[in-house]
């Protein structure tokens, strides 16, 4: 796992993992694992693993559909104590809009996390993440 510091607001000692994969449903797999890996590690229960595992899955289909040709999707994953933050961003095309918050796809992310956010500047969207694990 590497940690790093170059994200403008980690905590001091959270674990930081940066994936970065092409832009493209073949690869969400990748996340997906990956996701299951670290929330296993924080002794998340089976069923918030996989809460978190559609989550993020949700939120990867919600940027490719706005993504660029070509893009790659950022991931960053922070692991606390007691909470996984997975921030997931992509390069989107121009007048790009994530879904509205009242849509099925937003009450599927603020029904599977703890919490859910999104944030789009320029040409380019992030949605990010926050499960804390039950009884923490």
């Amino acid at each position: 796992m590497q940690l790093t510091d170059t994200h403008p607001d980690p905590a001091i000692g959270d674990d930081v993992v940066m994936l970065t994969v092409p832009a493209d449903g073949g690869y969400l797999g990748v996340l997906r694992t990956a996701t299951a890996g670290l929330a296993a590690r924080l002794h998340f229960a089976l069923d918030e693993i996989e809460d978190l595992r559609i989550a993020v899955d949700e939120a990867c289909a919600m940027l490719l559909a706005i993504a660029t040709r070509g893009a790659e999707l950022d991931c960053r994953f922070a692991v606390t104590e007691d909470a996984l933050t997975v921030e997931v961003t992509v390069t989107t095309v121009r007048g790009a809009k994530l879904p509205a918050e009242s849509s099925f796809a937003w009450k599927v992310l603020t029904a599977l996390t703890t919490s859910a956010a999104a944030e789009a500047t320029g040409q380019r969207a992030t949605i990010r993440l926050v499960t804390r694990r039950t009884g923490a």
